[in-house]
């Protein structure tokens, strides 16, 4: 099969496209043959070996932790998913990726497509998805009527967690650029923040949470936008423990794994209508490294997908 791979770690030129061995399919697995894959940062900070002391990976490496695809075949002890379902999912991150033509997932981890959109939609999803999700509801328990404030709206995760948030019943506040404040209103936000043109924590105010996509200075200027008891949720920089416990406030980091069930929840809300795919640019398989460095920009509004072959 072809795939992109690492033989070390570095630069974008490190990634080549390459013939690769099928994955050896366990037990407990399905084999997807690949029809879109999608680009996180994750993908790029692996590749600059960021992760390589949290993570250690053996050599030649597949990136890619977000899949659409067909089953191909099933490994003897798979019970729930046959051969010709569509299916998509965040595979393990420890494990090789999707940008290749097969990928072999644990049934698991695995997830029905959602009915209504395409695999290059459906690619864009798990990775996101469950991250706002955990991030939202598992973690920081937002419900309906609460306020909350979701920084960087128009990104891969922001532009998710606004929907996901608008359909609890959550009075939403975002921020993005000038430019992407008609597009975060029309997924769900009540009040856009402009970060360029305002200082976002003199205008928000009494947020239950503050969902921090950013890091750095944005995370530091959101305690001063939480009410008392509010909850400060990141998934880049760990919040301090000591400030929140000072200011009696909360606060949490979330890292995700794979997670079927929120993906099948999730799969029942696009096909109502209540979520919809956002997607930045569509690349091809050989094009890989032009994905990535696309990524590492910060500037995709949506999610960078990657078109791996037909379904």
């Amino acid at each position: 099969m072809k795939a992109a791979r690492i033989h070390a770690y570095g630069e974008s030129s490190v990634i080549r496209v390459e013939d690769a061995p099928l994955p050896v399919l366990q037990a407990d697995e399905v084999l997807i043959r690949v029809v879109a894959t999608s680009v996180n940062p994750v993908d790029w900070k692996i590749r600059k070996g960021y992760l390589k002391t949290f993570i250690p990976y053996d050599m030649p490496l597949i990136m890619g932790w977000d899949v659409s695809g067909i089953v191909e075949k099933t490994g003897s002890s798979v019970t729930r998913l046959k051969t010709g379902d569509a299916v998509y999912s965040r595979p393990d991150i420890v494990r090789n990726g999707a940008y290749a033509e097969y990928i072999a997932v644990r049934e698991a981890e695995v997830a029905a497509k959602p009915a209504t959109i395409s695999h290059v939609e459906a690619a864009s999803l798990p990775l996101v998805s469950i991250t706002a999700w955990e991030a939202l509801f598992t973690t920081a328990n937002l419900s309906k009527g609460q306020r909350v404030l979701i920084h960087a709206g128009a990104g891969g995760v922001g532009s998710i967690a606004v929907q996901l948030a608008r359909a609890k019943g959550a009075h939403v506040t975002a921020t993005a650029s000038a430019g992407k404040a008609a597009l975060v209103r029309s997924l769900g936000a009540d009040a856009v923040i402009d970060y360029r043109a305002e200082d976002f924590s003199a205008v928000a105010r009494d947020m239950d949470v503050v969902f921090d996509t950013v890091g750095g200075e944005v995370q530091e200027k959101s305690w001063a936008v939480l009410k008392p008891g509010g909850m400060l949720v990141s998934i880049t920089d760990r919040p301090s423990e000591d400030r929140a416990k000072a200011e009696g406030k909360r606060a949490a980091y979330v890292f995700i794994g794979p997670n079927a069930a929120i993906l099948k929840d999730l799969a029942g809300m696009i096909d109502l209508g209540q979520v919809r795919p956002l997607i930045a640019a569509e690349f091809g398989l050989n094009d890989t490294a032009k994905a990535q460095d696309f990524s590492e920009t910060g500037r995709s509004t949506g999610k960078i997908v990657i078109y791996v072959g037909h379904p």
